[in-house]
């Protein structure tokens, strides 16, 4: 089977009605990419916004439930790094280690 990505490309860059909906709704089968590697970008994709910290939770449950480790998890901080810069990065780390059950804080004290 063969990807219409130019097309899904398509709609997209042109808004068109229900293409983004479309993908929002069907959630991880509107990809070609598996379940493991959608999660992680989509952690990549919080940390490059600044997302609050529930959204690190939700979607580190759906990395860690599709077959990410932790490792994979704290390597995708590291990876967005030089693209995204280090205070992003800093900023999220916390966040990321209370979603995987760590508390940053009783570290540092």
């Amino acid at each position: 089977m063969e990807s219409d990505y130019v097309g899904r490309l398509r709609r997209l860059a042109i808004n068109e009605a229900g293409a983004g909906d479309e993908a929002v709704a069907s959630g991880l089968e509107s990809t070609s990419l598996n379940p493991k590697t959608l999660a992680l970008a989509r952690l990549a994709a919080l940390v490059a916004i600044g997302a609050a910290e529930p959204s690190f939770g939700e979607n580190a449950d759906a990395a860690v439930s599709a077959g990410a480790s932790p490792d994979e998890i704290v390597d995708v901080l590291v990876g967005v790094s030089p693209i995204v810069g280090v205070p992003r990065v800093v900023a999220a780390a916390p966040k990321v280690a209370l979603a995987l059950g760590h508390d940053l804080e009783d570290v540092v004290d």
